[in-house]
């Protein structure tokens, strides 16, 4: 029983620590894109690729930043390097590891092949405007 209960608070802790999520993550398509801009959505498009060291470190900073409040309407689409050529080339995207930021149907920013910490975050900053 008192190893059930450690292993309970352990866990407890763990989660505790662990940041929240506020945004939506979901893999991309069109249709979910337009939509969430058609509503004014704040929309994060990820090319990632899963091979990618930049693309991994750009990940951890955006899910470190998007636990806090100011993010909780935010979407975030990752787009599939490998795997959907045609949805990042759409996006005049030429590699992986781009980062775009959207509201409204407009373009806010983009960032590619970065790990800079702050660059990153000021991008997400700009879907909370």
């Amino acid at each position: 029983m008192r190893a059930l209960t450690a292993i309970s608070y352990v866990a407890a802790l763990i989660g505790a620590s662990a940041p929240a999520v506020a945004a939506e993550y979901k893999p991309f398509d069109r249709a979910t894109f337009d939509a969430a801009q058609k509503a004014g959505r704040p929309t994060l498009v990820e090319v990632n690729a899963w091979w990618c060291p930049v693309c991994a470190s750009q990940t951890n900073t955006i899910k470190a930043t998007v636990g806090a409040p100011e993010y909780a309407k935010l979407l975030i689409l990752r787009i599939n390097f490998d795997k959907q050529k045609a949805e990042w080339q759409a996006f005049n995207v030429t590699k992986q590891s781009t980062l775009i930021a959207f509201k409204g149907g407009r373009e806010l920013g983009r960032v590619s092949y970065i790990t800079d910490k702050t660059k990153i975050r000021d991008l997400l900053a700009l879907t909370t405007r």
